[in-house]
């Protein structure tokens, strides 16, 4: 299996940066895909941004080039560098990964997530 660790949330002013770093551990080799998603009080949880095992990123709307998702196959990490936070950007923000999972017969995607790392933005 596939554990997730995040790290880098706390509390920022508006205008304000922020680094979160995932950390993933176990059966890496299976991992595709790497991304972050956010989560604020009474919402669903949304991408946020997510990186293919090719290299291939994408960024939700909302981000309108304030945030930079990176990925390092390497050492097993994903990061999102959070610029110009405002305080719409509080939530909680969680690490996922998406695992192959083999099976007799087939194959299926089961997406892994950490615990969360709370960010919160006051004016």
């Amino acid at each position: 299996q596939v554990q997730l660790v995040e790290s880098g949330g706390g509390f920022v002013q508006a205008g304000g940066s922020l680094r979160l770093s995932c950390a993933a551990s176990g059966s890496t080799s299976g991992i595709n895909a790497m991304g972050w998603y956010r989560q604020a009080p009474g919402k669903q949880r949304e991408l946020v941004g997510q990186v293919t095992s090719g290299g291939n990123t994408i960024y939700s709307g909302y981000v309108k080039g304030r945030f930079t998702i990176s990925r390092d196959n390497a050492k097993n990490t994903v990061d999102l560098q959070m610029n110009s936070l405002k305080p719409e950007d509080t939530a909680v923000y969680y690490c996922n990964a998406e695992v192959s999972e083999y099976y007799v017969g087939g194959v299926r995607s089961r997406s892994t997530w950490g615990q969360g790392t709370q960010v919160t933005v006051s004016s």
